[in-house]
């Protein structure tokens, strides 16, 4: 088991539903339009379905237990296909017919399929479990303020995972270890030695926060620089992969490696050697993933029903007790295991030096220009 905010090559898992659908009590606060252009919410009851349910996520980022639930509580057939950026998933999605009722995209991701007429409203009156998210969750995120069209999945940071057995207890918390070569060698780090997310926003981030600029930069010199230093890595970069870093870093064909908190925690639990998570000191991403459901969703009204099973409760809990990420259901905490709760890798308790990525508009295409021509 492990987990991620990240992906892999595109996969197709399916469970079959085992006996007939439940319901659950109607709540309130139909979601409005605002935003967008992809029409008003769907006409759904709470714990209506109205066919099979085809998820679009991450890789392993989803307790396939919850599916199976999912499936034999209501009586249908749940898929799951799989991503590894929101770069991939946006054009599928946006292209129409893709086929998908439930996807999970990133925030900034969210103001673009929003602008982009990708997302249709949420009626939130078939999802009367969003009372449970915490207050910061539930309304005023930069990327959907009002919550009409998404409701929060899952949050973590991205930051770097360390072999601390190459590079001794005393290692400094800088992407300088990737980025800097005579930092590197003090630390015992050379040749081909770290692995980059294959993402333009998290890996030109990376190098932007180093340099001392936001991540959210729409200056052109700014990211010149980020993307000569990322240019200058190459030879100390192995992989740019956003799939399987984490277990590249413990079978040691990498020792520094960039990635989601989470996805660390899983892969070093068991594993032989001793590892350590930071965000660097420089500063590094928190994301939000979040529930969407697209545009033309063959089946909007059992997408509906799934993000409120998601939202249970308990349900909520099992997600973060799975892949170790945090959960934005305040209804969750009491049934989330302790160790998970209390562990500041999951839960940081100082997020002053965190940076959520957000939509640059039409200085999207600089980033995915800059991070082609880095990675040469």
């Amino acid at each position: 088991m492990f987990a991620a905010a990240c992906g892999g090559s595109t996969s197709t898992e399916t469970t079959n539903a085992s006996n007939d659908g439940g319901s659950e009590d109607a709540g309130s606060d139909d979601a409005g339009s605002d935003g967008g252009d992809a029409g008003s919410a769907a006409d759904c009851e709470a714990g209506e379905t109205d066919g099979p349910l085809a998820i679009y996520n991450w890789t392993e980022y989803m307790d396939p237990d919850l599916k199976d639930a999912f499936a034999s509580e209501f009586g249908v057939e749940v898929t799951e296909d799989n991503y590894d950026s929101n770069e991939a998933m946006q054009p599928i999605v946006s292209a129409g017919g893709s086929g998908f009722d439930f996807i999970v995209p990133s925030d900034y991701m969210v103001s673009i399929m929003i602008d982009s007429g990708d997302l249709q409203p949420l009626n939130k009156d078939a999802i009367p479990n969003i009372g449970n998210l915490l207050p910061e969750f539930a309304s005023g995120l930069p990327f959907d303020p009002t919550a009409t069209y998404t409701a929060p999945y899952q949050w973590g940071t991205t930051g770097l995972g360390v072999d601390l057995d190459v590079t001794g207890e005393d290692v400094p918390q800088s992407w300088g270890l990737i980025f800097d070569p005579d930092l590197a060698a003090e630390y015992n780090l050379a040749g081909s030695y770290a692995t980059l997310l294959n993402d333009p926003r998290e890996t030109m981030g990376a190098a932007l926060k180093y340099l001392g600029y936001s991540l959210n930069t729409t200056s052109d010199a700014e990211l010149d620089e980020a993307k000569k230093l990322v240019q200058d890595a190459a030879d100390r970069v192995a992989a740019y992969d956003s799939d399987q870093y984490d277990e590249l870093l413990v079978t040691g064909d990498s020792q520094v490696a960039h990635g989601y908190s989470g996805n660390f925690i899983v892969q070093f639990d068991g594993a032989e050697g001793n590892y350590s998570y930071f965000v660097p000191d420089e500063g590094g991403t928190r994301w939000v993933d979040n529930m969407a459901i697209p545009k033309d969703a063959p089946h909007p009204c059992t997408a509906h029903t799934f993000i409120n099973f998601l939202l249970d409760a308990e349900r909520g809990a099992q997600l973060t007790n799975w892949n170790f990420y945090a959960s934005p259901n305040a209804a969750s905490e009491e049934f989330i295991d302790p160790e998970v709760l209390e562990d500041p890798i999951v839960y940081p308790t100082d997020t002053s030096k965190l940076e959520f990525i957000s939509d640059t508009g039409d200085f999207e295409i600089n980033f995915s220009d800059a991070f082609i021509e880095a990675k040469g």
